[in-house]
């Protein structure tokens, strides 16, 4: 079966480059190349004989990848090293500045720890199928944790610390898990505990639900009592307890489409949607990923630096390295102030860092806290292979800083790309990906040769060229499509450098998400009904004559704060709980930081005074605070007030148009380009009721742009 068709947006009659080449074969023949890279990285317990299923007309959204297959993701990422002689080799790194701590796991090790983990597990009746809820800060036993959950053929779900009770609930209730396993407390820094047990407790109050056993993690930073009554147990001695029929616990073998696990990510609801990763799928496209994009080969080490409630941490902290053969390093502490903007840096040095990736937002918090970069001049990180950047977008101006910090080399300004040396060494990319697809769509390949010459030129503003398997297209925006129910069953592709919609042509690669826990019907709904044959990966963007992927925001109203997606539903749901709301919305806007943060429009029942509106700004802040988490990234000045708000005939909110005003202004003044209250840039929608509040909208946030910073 071909994916490959003449309406591909690139050209590929040149395809010496290596990326460009491999991008081709997987399209033109698909079967063939992705059963190569199956074969060679995997060890399976029953080897597939196809590489992707045939489906029925009009379910092309549903094709299984390596479907006859059976293997163990654990084995393949503990077991088969050691039984390799890879056992003394480093697997792990915990190196914790807030704790002053640095511990090292070597593969051997690690697959002790696995085994009696997962014997616990076994002994409170965990079995194949099973849901396991993790609530862990970034120390070794969340990742043992969850390998041990593969190993017995669990499907584990990592929640981010950082979440407020309410959220936490939504997952619990969602997910009914058999065991829920949580540490006593998280560290931001060597002073500030945040204090997990109670938020625990408090999601399950709200969730109506307790799982058959809790698990513990008592740290030395704050040790609580637990209630037996409950079915709350001690982390250290169910491991003890274990300890002597740890050695028995095999891997479960599994079919290749199994759900290795379900990670949340915020929808355009307030219900979160549990995307599930199938474990050969994203095995074989993990490795490929670390060998030949990001260059990373076995026995060497990579950093990211991302917690494991995100995608990010799933991915590259956890499973891509241990799956290559390589060491992961999991870190326990912040860019900057635990206890300095060096951390990083030494991180790099001390062990022997490879590769590394982040999101933007560590970089430019780096550049306010060291922008001499006074604290990298202190290494020597010539060591380093390739520096990549994913989770939002990042701009030329950040990129260009980051790659003069780490080479010394100041790029020009007027040059749109740069090109990798000779020897491929500190090479500094942005790449795109989303939690649905659990690895990169677009990016720059480092790791196909040892040659520079052999790796495409580095654009700055884009996040790469496609990677195998990913055929993406740009469709144009119709203005007369409803934004919430529209499907375009005829959608008209955008020109090269043209903005729109970004899609995927299906079948999607390997490793991507192939439904939502328990719901196929959101599914589809969700990723395929708005245009049919394709994935709606809710991007907009373009794609260059050359064929870089640009990616500039998202469709929907889903914010990613600091790489953090955040429903604004479950904003606005927090927002309507005070008692002087009538309505609101809540989109995004710019911030120098943290890429996008939240902003409320609302409309107020009876307070008129000035006073009292910003006794309301600041109640909203706080309740969004403690009922989503600090992670909200709300202040006070992004609370604005408004008479009224645009809407559809059908009462729909116009979130759309909203976010497309702000980011209008907020791009203008950027560019030093005059902004007129008289004059509104953006269509207005066919569907809306009353013209006149969309301009009063426009007088709104004009003024409010011109006066707040970003």
């Amino acid at each position: 079966m071909s994916l490959f068709t003449k309406d591909s947006p690139l050209d590929y009659t040149n395809d010496s480059i290596p990326q460009k080449k491999a991008h081709r074969l997987s399209l033109e023949d698909p079967q063939g190349f992705w059963m190569k890279q199956a074969l060679e990285f995997i060890d399976w317990d029953k080897a597939p004989t196809v590489a992707i299923s045939q489906t029925k007309p009009g379910m092309l959204h549903k094709a299984l990848w390596f479907p006859d297959g059976r293997l163990n993701v654990c084995y393949n990422a503990v077991d088969r090293h050691v039984l390799n002689g890879r056992g003394d080799q480093i697997a792990v790194i915990y190196d914790s500045p807030v704790t002053d701590s640095v511990r090292k796991y070597t593969y051997n090790e690690l697959l002790r720890e696995v085994k009696c983990f997962a014997s616990v597990l076994k002994r409170h009746g965990v079995v194949c199928g099973d849901t396991v809820l993790l609530y862990m800060a970034m120390v070794p036993q969340t990742l043992i944790a969850m390998l041990a959950c593969a190993r017995v053929g669990a499907i584990h779900s990592v929640v981010f610390g950082g979440f407020a009770p309410v959220e936490l609930a939504k997952r619990i209730s969602d997910c009914q898990p058999k065991v829920v396993l949580s540490n006593t407390c998280g560290l931001e820094s060597k002073n500030k505990i945040v204090p997990y047990k109670p938020l625990l407790d408090k999601a399950f109050e709200l969730a109506k639900y307790r799982p058959q056993a809790t698990i513990i993690l008592q740290r030395e930073q704050l040790r609580v009592p637990l209630d037996p009554l409950k079915n709350e147990f001690y982390w250290d001695t169910e491991l003890a307890n274990a300890s002597s029929s740890a050695e028995d616990i095999g891997c479960v073998m599994v079919e290749s489409n199994h759900p290795l696990y379900m990670l949340y990510t915020s929808g355009t609801t307030g219900t979160p949607k549990g995307i599930i990763r199938p474990c050969g799928p994203h095995a074989v496209a993990l490795i490929y990923a670390q060998r030949y994009m990001y260059g990373l080969h076995p026995g060497e080490t990579m950093f990211t630096f991302s917690d494991f409630g995100w995608t990010l941490g799933h991915s590259y902290a956890a499973y891509g390295p241990l799956l290559n053969g390589s060491t992961t390093v999991i870190f326990e502490g912040k860019p900057v102030g635990t206890p300095d903007a060096g951390q990083l840096y030494r991180v790099f040095s001390q062990h022997n860092v490879r590769v590394f990736l982040c999101a933007p937002t560590v970089v430019v918090v780096l550049r306010r806290a060291d922008p001499q970069g006074i604290f990298r001049a202190k290494y020597d990180l010539t060591h380093m292979r390739g520096l990549f950047l994913a989770g939002e977008r990042c701009t030329p101006e950040i990129h260009r800083w980051w790659i003069s910090t780490i080479t010394g080399c100041a790029p020009s300004a007027e040059e749109p790309t740069i090109s990798c040396s000779d020897e491929i060494s500190n090479v500094v990319s942005d790449n795109w990906w989303q939690t649905e697809s659990g690895s990169p769509m677009t990016g720059i390949c480092i790791g196909h040769s040892n040659d520079g010459a052999d790796v495409v030129p580095i654009k700055y503003g884009s996040a790469g060229m496609m990677l195998p398997g990913c055929d993406l297209r740009v469709i144009r925006v119709k203005e007369g499509l409803d934004e919430d129910e529209g499907i375009d069953a005829n959608p008209e592709f955008a020109e090269s450098d043209e903005v729109g919609n970004i899609v995927a042509k299906l079948p999607l690669p390997p490793g991507f998400i192939t439904t939502l826990w328990k719901d196929d019907e959101r599914f589809f709904d969700a990723y395929f009904r708005r245009y049919p044959g394709y994935y709606d990966t809710g991007d907009t963007g373009m794609i260059d004559s050359e064929g870089y992927v640009h990616i500039l925001s998202r469709t929907d109203d889903v914010i990613k704060v600091a790489a953090h997606r955040l429903s604004t539903s479950s904003i606005e749901e927090v927002v309507f709980n005070h008692n002087a709301i009538a309505e609101c919305c809540v989109v995004s806007r710019p911030d120098a930081i943290k890429g996008r943060v939240p902003m409320v429009f609302a409309a107020l029942r009876a307070v008129n005074n000035e006073d009292s509106k910003g006794t309301v700004q600041k109640e909203l802040v706080q309740l969004a605070r403690t009922r989503v988490g600090p992670i909200v990234s709300l202040y006070p000045h992004n609370v604005v007030f408004v008479d009224r708000l645009p809407k559809t005939r059908s009462g729909k909110i116009l979130r759309k148009m909203i976010r497309m005003m702000i980011d209008s202004v907020y791009d203008s003044l950027a560019q030093g380009v005059p902004v007129y209250e008289d004059r509104c840039p953006i269509a207005t929608p066919a569907t809306i009721e009353d013209a006149s509040v969309k301009m009063e909208t426009w007088h709104t946030i004009v003024n409010l742009c011109h006066n707040t910073p970003m």
